[in-house]
């Protein structure tokens, strides 16, 4: 693995580097302000359309795309859209700027890959525009959805259409007044084979049968305005064309779309830690104490450095990835992408704890953005497959590769 950037990353990492110090870390406090006043509940801040229009004239958009497609998309690797990523984690109003927001990322590359032109004309290209958002059904309440083909929710043919029943939760994005897609993955042959029960749909948005029931809080924070919410389907109907790729194939198409954006976490989450390591060095270096800096402190220091090396390991770990992904694919690159997926989401969990107790009070309220990092890694541990999933695969393929001597 290369690990030198080529000009045309550097090049857009430098420009990613002073859009974000010029546009977005300005506008954080204005856009908390905005989406924390309940008045303001499930409104889109101005200041994020306003963005994503600068970024786009800048053609910095659709970076996550890793190959070709559209006008739009610059045709990046994953491993030459890591350290961009990196660079939009440091900030939680940052990827959506860029039009590189979960869940739309994910659902993207579902319909590039696997997408009808119909489909593709009707819905990527509205997405890849930024005019609109989306949400992937999923999660259940009532079941273990880290077992993907654990899903309840029926879709069943009925003449040209089908008919889709089902209850859903964590539907990211659900209550954003943009969101007009809903991916739904649910069983349409519960007595097939395991694996090949399950299809992914298109729902609209507006569909008669969607009820948005209630959203749901995470660290009793709304994240407004796109918000996760959860969704009874009741006798909802749609077209059969709106199937994508075929049913039986929603398994497949799950696993296709969860690899990337596993890994697209985990670099959001290295530039996050990063962030959190500076901001704490520049507190422990401004803050006296027991008549000397923080900084001068032997703890702290050790707190540092132990920081800087989980950082950096988690680094080359999720590059490596990365490089995997572009190689082999998502299919022989699970094992490293279960370890990042294990590994980022920890590191920055714990490099942000430390900062919080740098900074004090201070590091516990709104004043610096590291709890809402804070909470973004303990989120992402158990968003797109829990740690004790992972570890569970990853520990039996490492066995299964020792016995038989690989």
């Amino acid at each position: 693995m290369n690990f030198e950037h080529s000009d045309k990353v550097k090049a857009l990492m430098a420009q990613v580097d002073a859009f974000m110090q010029e546009h977005i870390f300005p506008a954080e406090e204005a856009y908390e302000e905005f989406v924390n006043d309940p008045a303001n509940l499930w409104q889109v801040p101005p200041i994020v359309e306003e963005l994503k229009q600068k970024a786009k004239a800048l053609g910095l958009w659709n970076l996550f795309l890793p190959e070709e497609y559209g006008e739009f998309s610059p045709g990046l690797t994953n491993l030459e859209y890591a350290p961009l990523a990196e660079l939009m984690g440091r900030s939680e109003m940052a990827s959506e700027i860029f039009n590189c927001s979960a869940p739309d990322t994910g659902n993207m590359e579902v319909l590039a890959r696997y997408g009808t032109v119909e489909q593709q004309e009707r819905w990527l290209k509205p997405l890849m525009e930024g005019e609109i958002r989306s949400a992937y059904l999923m999660t259940e309440p009532q079941v273990a959805s880290s077992d993907a083909t654990n899903v309840e929710c029926s879709i069943v043919r009925d003449g040209d259409e089908y008919v889709i029943n089902g209850r859903k939760w964590w539907s990211s994005s659900v209550y954003d007044p943009r969101c007009e897609l809903l991916l739904v993955m649910g069983k349409t042959d519960p007595e097939a084979p395991r694996h090949i029960q399950q299809s992914t749909i298109i729902v609209p948005r507006n569909t008669p049968g969607v009820k948005v029931l209630r959203p749901l809080k995470v660290f009793n924070h709304l994240h407004s305005p796109a918000g996760h919410g959860e969704v009874l389907l009741e006798n909802v109907r749609v077209p059969v064309d709106n199937i994508i790729l075929g049913e039986g194939r929603g398994f497949e198409i799950a696993q296709g779309r969860l690899g990337p954006g596993r890994i697209h976490h985990c670099m959001r989450l290295i530039g996050a830690a990063q962030r959190c390591l500076d901001l704490m060095c520049k507190r422990v270096d401004s803050r006296v104490a027991f008549g000397k800096k923080l900084a001068d402190q032997g703890v702290i220091r050790q707190e540092v450095a132990k920081s800087r090396c989980e950082i950096e390991q988690a680094r080359l770990l999720t590059l490596c990835a990365a490089d995997r992904l572009d190689k082999v694919g998502n299919k022989e690159a699970r094992d490293i992408i279960a370890m990042i997926k294990i590994v980022a989401p920890r590191m920055c969990q714990e490099v942000a704890d430390r900062a919080i107790q740098a900074h004090g009070g201070m590091g516990l309220c709104q004043d610096t953005p590291i709890p809402n990092l804070f909470a973004y890694a303990r989120f992402v541990r158990i968003a797109d497959g829990p740690d004790e999933v992972h570890m569970a695969q990853l520990g039996k393929m490492t066995i299964k590769a020792a016995v038989e001597g690989a």
